[in-house]
Parts: structure tokens; sequence; C-alpha cells
């Protein structure tokens, strides 16, 4: 059975780690930790991950590219295991959704960010999309600080359980039941 492809963005390195700009980081090694995936290995230019959720065999990638070059790692990987774009699945950070919001879509624009730039280029536009809202700090000019902020101790509690949401309710996205994955985790965040 071929792999889903499943990567997190974000910037390599200690300096980086509570970057909101690496909440995709962030997402992947929750859903590895929540679902017992082996250890992380070097691999298509990235760290990589492989587990099971349900009967599916995911493969998490974290490209090591730096964000303005992952595409070059989800490329290689897609090529290696000869995954269509389809097969992909893309956590990334997104300013026009509230804090802590989680959508799901497929194609669609980059938004200007860099991350899903540099993978479009690479592997075309057709790939699932985890957005994963950051909010906007207000005016553009405050855009790159607030993207490459840390998240502030305040925020600590909402991002866990938002990742705890994303890992837990993982098996929905697996099965390709985008719906059911967001109303699940907009649930538990209600709680």
């Amino acid at each position: 059975m071929m792999p889903q492809l499943w990567v997190g963005l974000g910037n390599p390195g200690a300096q980086y780690a509570m970057h909101r700009h690496n909440v995709g980081f962030m997402a992947a090694d929750a859903i590895a930790e929540t679902h017992g995936f082996g250890p992380e290995k070097k691999g298509f230019q990235g760290w990589v991950r492989e587990g099971r959720i349900g009967s599916h065999k995911i493969l998490l990638l974290k490209p090591a590219t730096f964000m303005n070059e992952s595409g070059r790692a989800v490329g290689e990987a897609m090529r290696f295991y000869k995954l269509d774009t389809g097969d992909v699945t893309v956590f990334h950070d997104e300013l026009d959704l509230a804090p802590f919001k989680v959508k799901v879509k497929t194609g669609g624009g980059t938004a200007g960010h860099n991350g899903l730039r540099s993978t479009e280029a690479h592997i075309g536009n057709a790939f699932r999309r985890v957005r994963i809202g950051i909010g906007h700090p207000g005016h553009k000019d405050r855009v790159t600080g607030h993207v490459l902020g840390n998240y502030a101790k305040a925020e600590m509690d909402d991002l866990a359980g938002m990742l705890g949401a994303i890992a837990g309710e993982a098996r929905w996205l697996a099965d390709g039941d985008d719906a059911r994955f967001m109303s699940e985790i907009a649930l538990r965040q209600q709680d």
C-alpha cells in the first residue's frame, strides 16, 4: 500500500523551535508521538518518521531545507515513493485564520507563504493543506516579527490543546474525511 506523505513546515534549529512559523513541525511531532511512530531518521533533505494511523501508512517529513526551499524535500520524497500530489498533506501556519483554528483545504493559493510557494513550485498545487491559524498582527509591517516570533507563555495551553487535538483526530485526516477532522478538533477546543 502506498504511504501518505504528511509534511510539517518549519525552520530547522533550536532558535526557531517555538516560532509561530514552526507550528507545522510541532504538529508533525505531536502526530508522531501520539501514534507511536518510529524514530526520526535523516532522509529527503529533512527528518522522516514512519508509522501507521489506522490502516494507513504515513510518512511524516520535516524538511531541513529552511522554509523557503521546503518544496525540494517534498518533491524528493514524493518522487521516491512515486506518489501523486494528492497523496501529500502539508501542515503550515496561516495568518488569515484566528489563532489555534484549524482548517483543511486542497489546492488554492499560497497567500504569500514561502513554504507553500516552494512546495507548489516543486509538486504543483493540488496537495491538501492543514492550515493552522496564527492570527494576523493587524498591520503588514508587523507580519514578519509575528510569524518569526515565539508563542507567548499565555498561549502555551491553547497551543498544546490544539496540537493534541490535531494528533488525536488525525485518523480522520488519514481516512480522507477532512470535514470530520475539522469538526472533531473544533469540538475538542470548545471544552
